[in-house]
């Protein structure tokens, strides 16, 4: 695929945008019991782009890399779902369209050079362009969140835990990164310190603790749904060799199913706490 110049490529959005009929949904919602008292997140389950878009300039390759989306990660939250009972929420756009796992002044929210790609449709970058985005994907997956996460605080008579689902590159700028899985957290431990003894109970996986990334990050999801409204949560991070296949997101899914479902039954894990963050 020949990536067109940019003054083309900012011609054929805009004469797209302006016939475009269709809808784009920027949300997918996997209906469940809210009474359970457990929401399950997916910032970057999805790499679709509304037809406006259409691959941001970029080789259709690009959109096989974890630049696109987190790999693995849609089979095994939609099996998480089956099996716990807990209602599920997956943004359908693509991470390089914006970031809904960031806050809206991170200057990763819109990328526009990602792991060595040089994204066209990212630059330049006009202020009314990134408001728009805002506006019509981020907003609408970030408010989904929170009102999915207030009908399960209603529900359940306390506050409901939630569980981000995420996976990791086996290697990155060069260095292999060992292990299986990771929970990363910030100052609340609660879901984190449940998980950890369980995990660690199977000799074959490495786990890491705030592994491959730091758990604090001011402004993502994790942050307003759980730190801030003092919700126990956790997001989990799975190495995507491990789950790129069918079969590897069933697995997953079968090991931390009834994990998650033995964390959530302690009700300490459904009383409001504020814990603070360290990004504070």
């Amino acid at each position: 695929m020949t990536i067109p110049h940019e003054t083309q490529w900012r011609h054929h959005r805009t004469r797209l945008a302006a016939t475009d009929m269709t809808s784009f949904e920027p949300v997918e919602l996997i209906v469940g019991d809210h009474s359970g008292g457990m929401l399950i997140v997916a910032d970057h389950a999805m790499r679709n782009l509304p037809d406006e878009y259409g691959r941001l300039g970029l080789p259709e390759q690009e959109f096989e890399r974890h630049i696109a989306y987190d790999i693995g990660v849609e089979g095994v939250v939609r099996h998480l779902a089956q099996m716990t009972g807990a209602p599920a929420i997956m943004a359908r756009f693509s991470r390089l369209l914006i970031d809904p796992n960031r806050g809206e002044d991170d200057p990763t929210l819109i990328r526009q050079i990602y792991d060595g790609a040089v994204i066209p449709g990212n630059y330049p970058l006009y202020e009314s362009e990134r408001l728009d985005r805002i506006r019509r994907y981020f907003k609408p997956f970030r408010n989904q969140v929170l009102e999915s996460a207030a009908l399960c605080d209603a529900a359940c008579g306390g506050a409901c835990m939630i569980i981000s689902v995420h996976s990791f590159t086996p290697v990155m700028a060069g260095r292999a990164r060992p292990w299986h899985i990771g929970l990363l957290w910030d100052r609340d431990h609660r879901v984190a310190h449940g998980l950890l003894p369980m995990l660690a109970d199977d000799p074959a996986l490495i786990v890491g603790d705030n592994e491959p990334y730091d758990g604090a990050l001011k402004g993502d999801t994790m942050h307003e749904a759980g730190t801030e409204a003092g919700r126990a949560h956790v997001l989990i991070e799975i190495r995507q060799d491990l789950i790129a296949s069918a079969e590897g997101q069933l697995a997953w899914a079968q090991r931390l199913a009834p994990m998650l479902l033995e964390v959530n039954s302690d009700r300490s894990n459904h009383a409001r706490k504020q814990y603070g963050s360290r990004t504070d």
